[in-house]
């Protein structure tokens, strides 16, 4: 099991995949021992995809206090310098586009290509859903409510129409959460994520960039996703037929942002 001393913690990382190395920030609550995850993805058929448990998740350490969003960011410049890696195309999911903002930022020199994914930069270009908000809710009633915010197409009357498959996805969605978790890091994370703000610095990212969103995403809606495009020079924006999970919805997304990534490296 591949470890790294980065920053001061025992940072669990796994290597996979052919092709040109890309680091993979996950979203919240990431933990690479939850099958499929990105290694399963077509991500995997095109590059040598770096991905690692953030600090408090996973198999990686939950050092004590509170975390922000520049420890997250130099965590993942540190597994670079451990790998020997100076530069590399980054995709940042949900949570991870948001550190792959504050990386971007902090480190501009490691990153040659940028995809910001379901993301949002907070302050003035609008905040992800507040997610710490739910975080202590009943688990059936935290599925509910975060399934119903992830797609907003989970209306009331589709709900009602689609009774079965909505029991089905909400009881999916209470079992992901493994029992083994550690909650006090999930929560650090949260609370970081509450905190994130990087408006009015993403005029400093001049990295080639690439904006991926869901249409039906109540979580980084849209506007969130052209919000951070106004602040990026070149950046381009692209919605694909889903919600925060578009990734696995629409099966041109991956397609479309692996072509992109090739285009810019």
């Amino acid at each position: 099991m591949p470890h790294a001393v980065v920053n001061g913690i025992d940072l669990y990382y796994e290597v996979g995949g052919t092709g040109e190395r890309l680091l993979f920030i996950s979203g919240s609550g990431g933990d690479l021992r939850n099958r499929p995850n990105q290694f399963d993805s077509p991500l995997a058929e095109s590059f040598e995809v770096i991905c690692y448990d953030q600090r408090g998740l996973g198999q990686t350490s939950n050092p004590n206090g509170p975390f922000t969003m520049a420890e997250y960011a130099d965590d993942a410049a540190g597994l670079l310098d451990r790998l020997g890696i100076d530069q590399i195309p980054v995709v940042g999911v949900s949570f991870g586009g948001m550190v792959g903002q504050e990386f971007a930022i902090r480190h501009p020199d490691r990153v040659s290509a940028l995809v910001l994914a379901c993301t949002s930069s907070g302050g003035a270009g609008g905040a992800s859903y507040p997610l710490h908000e739910i975080e202590d809710l009943p688990d059936i009633e935290r599925a509910q409510t975060h399934l119903r915010v992830a797609d907003t197409r989970h209306t009331d009357a589709w709900i009602a129409e689609n009774p079965e498959k909505w029991q089905r996805r909400v009881e999916l969605s209470v079992a992901a959460r493994r029992a083994d978790r550690d909650p006090s890091g999930a929560r650090k994370q949260l609370e970081a994520r509450r905190d994130h703000d990087t408006f009015s610095k993403l005029n400093q990212i001049t990295v080639p960039t690439l904006l991926a969103g869901g249409e039906f995403d109540g979580v980084a809606p849209p506007e969130n996703m052209r919000a951070i495009e106004s602040q990026i020079d070149g950046s381009e924006v692209k919605f694909f037929a889903g919600g925060h999970m578009f990734l696995a919805q629409d099966k041109s997304a991956y397609p479309y942002i692996i072509q992109w990534v090739k285009r810019k490296i």
